[in-house]
């Protein structure tokens, strides 16, 4: 380690930046930057003609993305989980905060987070963004139900799905103004037309103009939410190249795991190949009980929850699809966990395992497979099998490696042999 070695730390704020650069012969200097493009250039421009080796800062919120993206091409860029860099004890302020990091760096005591590369970052946002419209498009749902709940049309125990072809047709009538049996007449699907009487039951109430208002703005900010889904899912498809598409298959072998949450899973994750095992992976997605240990006593607590909310929030959505389906290997484990630890703990469970399970499979390029189930021999099939004769009886017996003996022949020390006995 030079004795002339600079680092430079970094109190990121939405409006501004606190630096300092310190070097080994403890030397400071403190700048002040505006949180804006040319300024963070000008932060670049003095870290090099400083010589700066090295720059750290927290990852607080969004607003290092930007610091990040325009100083990583020209310097060695630090970005510390600010769970694990916790300030020195005392008066807090922007200076301190930046001159912790930069003696924190200077003395390599700055664990890096895990920052993916560019394009990852990209196809990450991506699905993010998908994310955050289909809870928008929960919450236009929602609206739409209480609407109708308000004014005493109640579609949702007749209808299994109210958004479906079916059910928009119905909703589209009602705003129209259309005559109930009209609305039944020219539903297009003949199941749902076989429970008129529950439906005429359904649309006894009326709507206000005011609700028929509100019902046509939740329901064309739906079509435009639908269609903004669509786009997406048509760019996430597209941005997956060849090995892409073949993690995305191994994913989907998983059961509980569709494609949207395949592709989140892979785009939360990136390169999987930067753990080198599966615990490593369940322990950075935050699945791993935290642990407490005090002497010679070891108790472990509730999981960390460190790393991507989105990554834990996606696999709680496959375990619980896991763990409805019927006779797998899955499901069993979490019958299993949940007889003894409770159903939410052992959601956490399955969702831990099913990372695991695409760990290992994502390594070796394999699918998933159950295990093989034991075939049940059905009375017919007992029937169908050949009846063997005496002497075929006795060979077979012969080649299995027992002997076989005359009824009431003695044999040494077993007494009076029967028509078969142990060699």
């Amino acid at each position: 380690m030079s004795d002339n070695r600079k680092v430079c730390g970094i109190d990121v704020h939405k409006e501004f930046l606190q630096t300092c650069i310190l070097s080994r012969t403890g030397e400071t200097s403190f700048h002040r930057f505006r949180h804006t493009h040319d300024e963070i250039l000008l932060l670049k421009e003095l870290l090099l003609m400083e010589g700066c080796e090295e720059v750290a800062f927290e990852s607080t919120g969004i607003y290092w993305y930007r610091l990040y993206a325009l100083l990583e091409t020209d310097l060695r860029v630090v970005v510390a989980n600010a769970y694990r860099i916790k300030s020195i004890p005392g008066r807090k302020t922007d200076i301190r905060d930046a001159q912790w990091i930069a003696e924190l760096l200077l003395n390599k005591l700055i664990k890096p987070s895990r920052i993916l590369p560019r394009g990852d970052r990209e196809f990450r946002d991506l699905t993010r963004n998908r994310e955050t419209l289909v809870r928008t498009r929960t919450t236009v749902k929602n609206r739409i139900h209480k609407i109708l709940d308000g004014a005493g049309i109640t579609l949702k125990p007749v209808l299994k799905d109210l958004f479906g072809r079916s059910g928009r047709h119905i909703l589209q009538g009602v705003i129209e103004g259309r005559n109930p049996e009209t609305i039944i007449e020219t539903i297009p699907s003949s199941v749902v037309r076989r429970r008129s009487e529950a439906l005429r039951e359904a649309l006894q109430g009326s709507l206000s103009e005011i609700q028929i208002l509100l019902l046509r703005e939740q329901l064309d900010l739906l079509r435009t939410i639908d269609e903004k889904v669509s786009r997406v899912d048509d760019l996430i498809l597209s941005r997956l190249d060849e090995n892409g598409i073949s993690d995305m298959q191994i994913c989907l072998s998983v059961p509980g795991i569709g494609s949207i949450a395949a592709v989140t899973i892979l785009a939360e994750i990136g390169d999987y190949r930067d753990f080198d095992r599966a615990d490593r992976l369940a322990s950075w997605a935050g699945l791993t009980p935290s642990v407490y240990q005090s002497a010679d006593k070891l108790v472990t607590g509730r999981i960390t929850k460190y790393g991507s909310t989105h990554l834990r929030w996606i696999l709680v959505q496959s375990a619980q699809a896991a763990s409805r389906m019927k006779d797998t290997v899955l499901s069993r484990f979490f019958r299993r966990v949940a007889f003894k630890r409770g159903r939410q703990k052992a959601i956490i469970a399955l969702a831990r395992k099913i990372l695991c399970i695409l760990w290992h499979l994502l390594q070796k390029r394999e699918v998933y497979q159950e295990e093989q189930k034991m075939k049940k021999v059905k009375i017919r099939d007992i029937q169908k099998i050949r009846k063997l004769s005496v002497e075929e009886a006795i060979d077979f017996i012969v080649k299995e490696g027992y002997r076989v003996f005359a009824p009431g022949t003695t044999v040494s020390g077993l007494g009076p042999a029967h028509s078969g006995g142990g060699s």
